[in-house]
């Protein structure tokens, strides 16, 4: 599969608590569910997308700082899930001495986009990077490989301005990195129908991004958030649960924008 054919997706937010590795996991689940052969790259020191997908700390030998230093590709350190067609290179707390170890180094923000121009990384239609809730080097890493972000949005009385923010790193990354960097879309997430403010924060968003906010809401669902303590993606661990049900529209959604661009 060349590099053109794959879709490597950058799942980014500066803020925490805001469903992105939620959205990372169960956008992966139901890629895979689809047919399409997916990984996912999890790049935050905390692990919460290894943990997510039932693996064990234990079993983590290898991970994402092993491919980021060099030592081993993708074929070697990716684990498969519990998910038939999707694998996920996991993480380890020894990200955290990453940026200092190669923060001197010329080729510090590409050593992710290199291992993943490589053949064994081409063979997943999709690649989903999901990053720690900051802007570091690790992120940078993230952007510079990736054909686009997503952007998980949290229905809250702050979001515009981090998006503001977030969508200025963007633009950065473009003009330093990688100019062809796109945006994926925005998802608006932890949705309540019953609160007036969460309502107008997803016409607001709507209003100053149109076409680029997906039209799926992710709704608060408690099914989605006890499904990481089973080790289970939401949509393995409650298929007909209103969060899992909205998961699947996503990447609906997401196959058809692919489609679309594909197309143009």
């Amino acid at each position: 599969m060349s590099l053109e054919k794959n879709r490597i997706i950058t799942i980014a937010n500066q803020k925490g608590g805001v469903g992105k590795t939620t959205t990372a996991i169960n956008l992966a689940t139901a890629l895979a569910a689809i047919g399409e052969k997916v990984l996912i790259v999890d790049l935050d020191p905390q692990g919460n997308a290894s943990t997510g997908l039932g693996i064990d700390r234990r079993d983590r030998h290898l991970s994402s700082y092993d491919v980021l230093i060099g030592s081993h590709s993708i074929t070697e350190t990716a684990l498969e899930t519990a998910v038939p067609n999707l694998s996920i290179v996991p993480s380890t707390m020894d990200l955290l001495g990453f940026e200092m170890e190669i923060s001197q180094q010329a080729d510090r923000v590409f050593r992710l986009r290199k291992a993943l121009n490589l053949d064994d990384a081409r063979a997943y239609s999709y690649v989903l990077l999901d990053c720690p809730p900051s802007f570091n080097l690790l992120t940078m890493n993230a952007m510079a490989a990736a054909h686009s972000v997503l952007v998980p949005l949290q229905c809250e009385f702050f979001a515009l301005e981090g998006l503001s923010q977030l969508l200025e790193t963007i633009n950065q990354v473009r003009q330093t990195v990688n100019p062809t960097l796109d945006i994926q879309g925005i998802v608006l997430t932890m949705f309540d129908s019953r609160n007036n403010l969460a309502q107008q924060v997803v016409s607001d968003v709507r209003e100053h991004l149109g076409e680029k906010v997906y039209a799926t809401l992710i709704p608060r669902n408690v099914r989605v958030s006890e499904a990481p303590s089973y080790g289970k993606p939401a949509i393995l661990y409650d298929l007909k649960c209103a969060g899992s049900q909205a998961y699947l529209q996503l990447a609906s959604e997401v196959i058809q924008r692919e489609r679309q661009r594909k197309a143009a």
